[in-house]
């Protein structure tokens, strides 16, 4: 069963190709189970050569945050691909329990050794997008937009003489970010810790960004009892979820942004287009109708999308590499 899992996925996925893209993973990795989920998924792509993985950002107080995917990229067999860091921040918060961020970077080998290993995270931002052709990077953000923002203020240094909103211009062709709700309302990942972030970050961004909102993941229930009896249990992503809630099952709001990297993803989504997203400074967003601003959009389901044909796609990425 597993084997057959994992053949018909590289199958499935190489010959429906549409060539490689570069991506970085902007991840808070910390609040939830659906990001380690999302991280695997970027290596499962990267593995197929449909996406050149740059990097991960880490935008999280948490101080095993990095550790964690330090040791995803280690057991993924990418020890050494760079991970930033959301430094300076006013608080480094130590917990009295994690969910899983401890446990997994105390139970698998990692390369980083500290939090203060891990570059800046808008020092990596800066270096990986002036390495990189105009136009040819993929921004994924499934967490607050601190780092993010951080980046579009960012001044010349010396990876690049352009200030960072000309040069994510200059780089990036798309952010894909799951937050906000739609058409409005308020979601975490624009409201908290840092609301402040996701009004800058969108009032600066020129270059086309497309919304996974809350409703679209919500009930796309991934990290079940499927995922259990498929994937290897010495994964740390069996870890993750066995930590978080014992494979109840889970909502896979992050993992549905990082599907929209692939051409197969237009099979389950349309989009809305002819408007932007204003975002109040409470983090509360709202759809507003404009035929003038051509770059914005938010996903929605085609009509008669099969939700747990798309859990179990999503599961079995993961699942093919784990194996």
């Amino acid at each position: 069963m597993k084997i057959f899992i994992s053949l018909l996925f590289y199958w499935c996925f190489r010959v429906t190709g549409f060539g490689q893209v570069r991506v970085i993973l902007d991840t808070d990795i910390d609040s939830d189970v659906d990001d380690v989920e999302a991280v695997a998924m970027v290596y499962a792509l990267a593995d197929q050569k449909k996406i050149k993985l740059l990097g991960i950002i880490v935008t999280s107080d948490d101080p095993y945050a990095p550790l964690c995917v330090s040791a995803l990229n280690k057991h993924f067999g990418r020890p050494r691909l760079p991970i930033g860091f959301l430094k300076n921040q006013q608080e480094i918060i130590h917990r009295e329990g994690y969910r899983y961020t401890k446990q997994i970077s105390d139970e698998f080998p990692r390369r980083l050794k500290s939090y203060d290993e891990a570059e800046d995270a808008v020092f990596l931002y800066r270096k990986l997008l002036s390495k990189s052709p105009d136009s040819s990077v993929v921004i994924v953000t499934i967490g607050h937009l601190t780092s993010l923002q951080n980046l579009l203020k960012s001044g010349r240094d010396k990876s690049s003489a352009l200030p960072g909103d000309q040069l994510a211009e200059k780089k990036v062709s798309k952010w894909l970010c799951m937050g906000g709700l739609f058409p409005a309302g308020k979601e975490a990942n624009f409201f908290r810790p840092d609301p402040l972030s996701t009004v800058y970050s969108l009032a600066v961004w020129k270059r086309p960004v497309v919304f996974a909102g809350w409703e679209i993941g919500k009930d796309v229930i991934t990290g079940g009892q499927y995922l259990r009896d498929n994937i290897s249990d010495k994964s740390p992503v069996y870890r993750a979820y066995q930590l978080y809630n014992n494979f109840a099952g889970r909502s896979s709001w992050d993992q549905v942004a990082v599907f929209l990297l692939l051409e197969e993803s237009k099979q389950f989504f349309d989009t809305v287009k002819d408007g932007y997203c204003y975002v109040n400074n409470d983090g509360s967003n709202k759809w507003m109708t404009d035929k003038d601003s051509p770059n914005q959009e938010y996903v929605v389901f085609r009509p008669n999308a099969d939700q747990k044909k798309l859990a179990k796609l999503l599961d079995d990425m993961v699942i093919a590499i784990s194996n």
